[in-house]
This record gives structure tokens, sequence and C-alpha cells, in this order.
């Protein structure tokens, strides 16, 4: 069954309506050519918006445990590597740390989940730059949220949702102090974006760089 998120139905509404006014104005004007141009645009537009909105359903993999990670979101990873965390929050400032890095094509699904389970204990968000997602300078410049879970086992584990040069709204459902299950919607930003995970150096990684992932389906990484 085709479902459209709900972070995303009012835009879907104003589409809508813009649509309906693109195939009804060329009924007033003898003007063929000018309809057929305005109702392919009304399809396109109708189309690519339903389309990106779409939400699937996602299970989790069986045999999962409380240290493994999940992928938030659907795209391509594009980097894996150490960075020193700058800031001091579950993890502490100066500490090295490994980030993965995954890009999300306007044609990705952009319903994000929850990498893990457990317990919200950072959460900021960042009013920043619209760099394109893939410039691995937008990790610390875009606008994004920060979300850090420490999880059942007591393990840290931090990832953002990153906007890029034509996403312009992240749309986050958490708070800080919630419980938070592997898998479940949580958000999502709106064309083309970034997620990263900062995981602790001793993390077992389960993906490579260029390896395509799916929100609440892939395996990122064992802490």
């Amino acid at each position: 069954m085709f479902r459209i998120t709900n972070y995303g139905r009012d835009v879907v509404i104003k589409v809508l309506i813009v649509s309906f006014i693109l195939i009804v104005v060329p009924l007033f004007f003898e003007n063929p050519v000018l309809g057929a141009i305005l109702n392919l645009a009304a399809l396109f537009i109708l189309s690519f918006t339903l389309y990106f909105f779409r939400d699937p359903e996602r299970r989790v993999p069986k045999g999962v445990t409380e240290n493994t990670v999940i992928s938030p979101a659907d795209g391509k990873v594009v980097k894996i590597e150490d960075i020193i965390f700058k800031d001091n929050n579950i993890f502490g400032a100066g500490e090295k740390i490994m980030q993965v890095s995954i890009f999300l094509s306007p044609l990705n699904v952009h319903v994000n989940r929850i990498p893990v389970s457990g317990t919200v204990k950072y959460f900021n968000y960042i009013r920043g730059e619209y760099l394109v997602a893939f410039d691995h300078k937008s990790s610390e410049r875009n606008e994004r949220t920060e979300i850090g879970i420490i999880t059942e086992s007591g393990k840290p584990l931090i990832f953002k949702q990153i906007a890029g040069f034509v996403a312009r709204r992240i749309v986050c459902s958490l708070k800080q102090n919630d419980t938070v299950q592997t898998g479940e919607r949580f958000g999502m930003i709106k064309f083309g974006s970034r997620v990263d995970i900062l995981l602790n150096r001793s993390s077992i990684i389960k993906v490579s760089v260029g390896q395509k992932v799916k929100a609440g389906e892939s395996i990122i990484a064992e802490l």
C-alpha cells in the first residue's frame, strides 16, 4: 500500500491545489499548446511530490541486539572516518570518535528512523548554512539537528539531520529524555540532505563507502 508520510501532508495539499489550478486555467483559453504544457507541469509536480513523500513500511532485521546500529536514513554511504569531537555532551570534548555519513538524493525516501534503542540525552538544533549535502563541510556548517542517545547498555551515539542546498526544512519530533526504539519514525529532511552517525571508535562498522542503505533495515555498526 502506497503511504504518504504525515511529515509531508501539508506540502502535498499545497501541491494538489497548485496542480488543480494548472489544470483548470487552460480551460479558459483556446490554446491547446499552453494547456498541454500546464497539464504536463501539473502531472510532473504532483507525481514528484507524492514520490518524494512516500513512506514505505520497514522491518528491523531479525537478530539485532541492543548494540546494533540501524541506518537512520536511505541513501549512499559517502564517508567513514575518525574525527575529533569538538563539543561536550554525551561524548567528551576532544574525544576521538568515528563518523559514518549518508547522503540522500531527492529520489531517496526521506523519512528518518531511530538507529538504536535507548533514551535521548542530548538534543540540539543549529541554524546554519545550506552547502550541498555531499560537501563534507556541511556536517559542521549547515542547518542541522543533533540527537544523542544513550543505549540500554549505557553506550553513546549521536546522529545528525543535516539540511542540504535544496532542503530547507528539518522535521524532528524528538525531545530530550524521550525513550526511543530502533526503527521508529522520528522525522525527515525535505528535498535532499545528509545524515551523520557518530560512534565510539571501538564500534564495528558493517558498511563501506559507496554502499546504499535503507532506513530501519540496513545494519550500520555494532557498538
